[in-house]
């Protein structure tokens, strides 16, 4: 009986296209003799298999068990068919028929075997900056639309020659039906430019590129999601020249190395930080400082981290091999612009900073900035995601109806749903400006495109003031629901780690509009997917200045020191008074006493913001969290103790009184204690306040389970601590790993919410 001939029709849904998929199914059909075909569709891929059924058995059980290594099966399904007495297996034309449902593979890094061809002298792609084959390359910078073949892609104008298509058309060869493959005849190729569009002569324009970054010049070169600027990262004068062009004062840079040899001599790298630095994503990984490091200053300046990442394009490896230590490589943007993509828009934009340009002809159809990562207690925390991790969707616990979250203002991400699917964009930007607002229309347009999802609802925050929000608004064919900000980062949390119910909520960041309209910042709510109780939060304190304040920490310094001492402030012998001139204070007193342009808040990162400029540490920022960061970067790691601290109850609501945490911290200062001694203690007081915070309410709701958001807990040292904290007090923590703590996630938790609004 089982030597009959049977036929099954097999579906298969994930990650099957633009991964090797197709050439994988016909190896297994042709090692085991069976007939019938294989093809993607708008679904993913479709098999018609023919051959007696243990054998079919088996070539099921090895499509599930064994697939390629960049593919991610998310379903499959098999059925009887029709015999059709097919004479051999083929793979068959593309079939674009009905609605989309198969999933993009994310750009991924050059592969070894490609990589060993590209330093090859013998092989005829040595030195080709673009090889790749079906485990690696790029994949969604370049689709514009599925089936992911060549024609959908802008390798489109690039035609084969008769070697690269003997390698695609040959089911032994691993660039068999690979999309973006080509060589020096066929494919793209890299130029080099100056800041005046003149053609720089040269045989090997990456080689004369590394000559000129070796002088000191800075270089605009054209990577898989946009151009980088580049400069030698041990030259002290290109990296500030390279700062004060981009008007970036003090964020830090992203350098990148060839290998974990060169990382060595300037940052520590634990093993599983090399796991992620060597990983198909190729993310910048945030990795601890040497004493002594060879860099410039100016790559991280009052930081002890490096944002570090490996080569993932050969062009890249061309770049660095046997050249540099590490080179800068950071967006290449003016600051709070989108980073530039083609050619034309980087010439333009790029002109006042890069001194040459290393371009190619490859479009790129999607820009995806690099993604950041930083390890805490030894897993992945994301700070950006962008590329190698865009487009894979956050896998949901049940199927919900087709939703746009539109995201917050900063740091902005956008998610479509798609049954138990979230997908969300690349990391977006700023939305201050119109060059960033017209990226985010693109990509809402791009993804809703090739992931043919068509939304049923907007939903978006409810901050009437946002670009994003705005354009929610202006969708008047869609219901719009809005979300509270802080709500959707918890709701954003739960539906990552697939958890619905109720969950204690610590929302923390810096800014979010409330529903008093206010500005929150440091709550804790009795959370569901659909609806949130504030159970907890800090006693407001005046922002004066409003936006200056956030740019002006001494100005929130001053707010605290106001609210716990009132006029006596002036007479303190602390570093914060002896900076801002005594005038100013007057001026900001009076401004809080009179409420003059002085917004109440409760944020928490607004407190982290005062308590930085009280002891001195930042009193004016360059970027967002940036004294938040400083006042973590300062804390002493044998330091011990604690601030006293209380709550009281209004309300129902718990507001935390920051006056006690405030004047211990004067009182320290006073005592001339060293401000990383009080940064540790000010860490611990929140830890303790907050752990008994959530044993409170717990033992008043009967909830055990806790949930963390927002953009404070990128603190390792409040997030490590707050959790084992809360752990160790049986209570189960949830956290981000996924997607971003900070605003860059908070569209999923808006689809989610809205999601059960429908």
């Amino acid at each position: 009986m089982h030597d009959n001939p049977i036929a099954k029709n097999i579906s298969v849904n994930g990650i099957v296209q633009g991964v090797g998929f197709r050439p994988f199914v016909y190896k297994l059909a042709a090692a085991r003799n069976l007939k019938g075909e294989v093809s993607n569709t708008p679904h993913g891929v479709s098999i018609h298999i023919e051959g007696t059924e243990n054998v079919v058995n088996s070539f099921i059980n090895s499509i599930k068990n064994s697939p390629p290594a960049l593919a991610r099966i998310t379903e499959l399904s098999s059925s009887p068919a029709d015999i059709k007495h097919c004479k051999n297996f083929t793979i068959a034309q593309s079939r674009d028929e009905g609605f989309a449902s198969t999933l993009i593979s994310p750009d991924v890094s050059v592969c070894d075997d490609c990589l060993k061809e590209l330093f090859d002298p013998k092989d005829r792609r040595f030195r080709y900056p673009f090889i790749n084959c079906t485990n690696c390359g790029p994949r969604y910078t370049i689709i514009d639309n599925i089936p992911y073949d060549r024609p959908h892609t802008s390798m489109k104008k690039f035609k084969m020659c008769e070697k690269c298509r003997q390698e695609y058309d040959d089911p032994q060869n691993r660039r068999f039906h690979a999309q973006p493959n080509a060589c020096e005849v066929c494919g793209p190729g890299v130029e080099l430019y100056d800041n005046k569009r003149q053609k720089i002569t040269a045989d090997d324009p990456v080689k004369e590129c590394i000559r000129l970054l070796k002088q000191g010049f800075t270089v605009a070169v054209k990577g898989l999601g946009g151009f980088h600027l580049a400069v030698d990262a041990d030259n002290d004068e290109a990296v500030k020249n390279l700062r004060k062009r981009k008007f970036r004062e003090e964020k830090p840079f992203a350098v990148m190395s060839f290998g974990l040899e060169e990382i060595d001599q300037f940052a520590s790298v634990k093993e599983n930080e090399k796991a992620l630095l060597q990983s198909i994503e190729r993310p910048i990984v945030l990795l601890k400082k040497k004493q002594g490091a060879p860099l410039s200053e100016w790559v991280s300046p009052y930081n002890r981290y490096y944002g570090v990442m490996l080569p993932s394009t050969p062009l890249h490896f061309l770049l660095l091999k046997n050249s540099f230590r590490a080179l800068v490589m950071t967006s290449g943007n003016m600051s709070e612009e989108p980073i530039a993509s083609d050619n034309e828009d980087a010439f333009s934009r790029l002109d006042n900073i890069a001194d040459y340009f290393l371009i190619h002809n490859r479009d790129i159809l999607v820009r995806c900035d690099d993604s950041i990562i930083n390890l805490t207690s030894g897993k992945p925390n994301i700070i950006r995601r962008s590329r190698g991790y865009v487009p894979v969707p956050v896998f949901l616990k049940n199927k919900i109806p087709s939703v746009l979250g539109c995201g917050a203002e900063l740091k902005n991400s956008i998610c479509i749903t798609k049954d138990n699917r979230a997908f969300l964009s690349q990391h977006i930007g700023d939305l201050e400006n119109r060059l960033t607002y017209e990226s985010f229309e693109q990509t809402i347009e791009h993804m809703k495109r090739i992931l043919d999802i068509k939304p049923e609802v907007i939903a978006c925050d409810l901050h009437p003031d946002y670009l994003s929000t705005g354009y929610a608004l202006k969708q008047q064919n869609l219901p719009v629901i809005k979300v509270q900000h802080h709500h959707a980062h918890i709701a954003g949390c739960m539906a990552e780690n697939k958890i619905d119910g109720q969950v204690i909520g610590l929302s923390f960041d810096g800014t979010g509009y409330g529903t008093d309209e206010t500005i929150w910042g440091g709550e804790i709510l009795i959370s569901e997917l659909d609806r949130f109780i504030r159970t907890a939060s800090i006693s407001p304190a005046a922002m004066p200045g409003s936006a200056a304040a956030v740019k002006e920490p001494w100005r929130m310094g001053i707010s605290y020191l106001h609210k716990a001492y009132g006029d006596d402030l002036v007479n303190l012998d602390i570093p914060l008074l002896n900076i801002v001139p005594e005038k100013d204070v007057k001026i900001i007193t009076e401004m809080i006493s009179k409420n003059i342009n002085s917004p109440l808040t409760t944020s928490l990162g607004r407190l982290f913001d005062g308590v930085s400029a009280i002891c001195g540490i930042r009193t004016h920022v360059h970027n967002e969290g940036q004294a938040a960061m400083e006042l973590e970067m300062t804390a002493a790691g044998d330091a011990e103790g604690f601030y006293e601290y209380d709550w009281i109850t209004d309300n129902d609501i718990h507001f935390v009184n920051p006056d006690k945490i405030i004047k211990g911290v004067v009182e320290d200062l006073i005592k001339k204690i060293n401000p990383g001694v009080i940064s540790a203690k000010f860490h611990e007081t929140l830890v303790r306040l907050y752990t008994e915070l959530c044993m409170k309410i717990s033992d008043d709701t009967g909830l055990d389970r806790v949930a963390l958001s927002g953009g404070v807990f990128q603190n390792r040292i409040f997030t490590k601590g707050l959790a084992e904290s809360l752990e160790k007090n049986s209570l189960k923590v949830y956290t981000h790993r996924l997607v971003p703590a900070n605003d860059g996630g908070i569209s999923l938790g808006q689809a989610a919410v809205a999601a059960c609004s429908i």
